[in-house]
This record gives C-alpha cells, structure tokens and sequence, in this order.
C-alpha cells in the first residue's frame, strides 16, 4: 500500500501538473482552432455578402448601361427619321419647284407656238404678210389671254 502512495504521490507531484498543463494547452488550441474557424466562416459569410452585392450592383450597372444606350439609340434613330423626313419634304419642295419652272416654261413656249401659228394662219388667210413689228403688241396681249 505505501508503495501505491508513493506511486500517486509521484504522479500527483512530477507527471500530473505536465499532462494537465499538455490537456489544458491543447484544450487553448482547440479553442482557439474553433474561433478561428468561427471568424473565418463569418469572414467568408461577409465576403460572400459582399460579393453578392457587388454582383447586384454590377447588374444594375449593366442594366442602366444598356438602356442608357437603347435610349441614345432611340435618339439617333428619331434624328435620322426626321432628318430623312425634312431632306424627302426639302426634295419634295424642290421637285414641285422644278415641276412648275417646267409647267411655266412649256404654258410660255405653248404660247408663243400658238401665236406663231394664229400669225402663219392669218397670214395665209389675208394672203399676204403681216407686220411682225406692228402686230407684236398684238399677239404679245393675245398671248397673255390665251
């Protein structure tokens, strides 16, 4: 029995304090292990956080982006429509413009064809010359009525 007392009594004294101080050591590591991990889950729940975030906020970047530029496109597309519309007005202008010039110029040369012709008639109606000179005053009036 006294040699089972002294054995508890050396183990209490010389091997106990070291395995305690071991377990406890290893009990810090473990918590402290288990901190760690529970700061690293939350910095990784953070961050996943924030990338879902930066992920939203590109999206709508994207999003206004692309419809800053349908609306840019829209715009230039209006521009060109009333653009082709005012130079199709402006060329629409021009051709009844030119069209009446022309209709002028063929009502002159119609006249003047007519008076050539009522002259050459009457003329050969008379059987003998008429005057051009005296008579252009005449046919000029003549030409305006017709």
């Amino acid at each position: 029995m006294i040699t089972f007392v002294l054995f508890v009594w050396i183990t209490k004294r010389y091997i106990w304090p070291p395995v305690i101080k071991a377990l406890k050591d290893r009990q810090a590591k473990i918590a402290d292990g288990l901190a760690a991990a529970e700061k690293g889950h939350m910095e990784l729940a953070r961050a996943k956080e924030q990338v879902l975030q930066s992920l939203k906020e590109s999206k709508e970047q994207g999003a206004n982006i692309i419809l800053e530029a349908k609306k840019q496109a829209d715009a230039i597309l209006d521009a060109a429509r009333q653009s082709a519309h005012e130079e199709g007005q402006r060329i629409i202008a021009q051709a009844h413009s030119e069209l009446d010039h022309m209709v002028s110029q063929a009502k002159e040369t119609l006249r003047k064809e007519v008076a050539t012709i009522a002259m050459f008639g009457a003329e050969k109606v008379l059987q003998k010359s008429v005057d051009s000179n005296a008579h252009e005053q005449m046919l000029e009036k003549l030409a305006q009525e017709i």
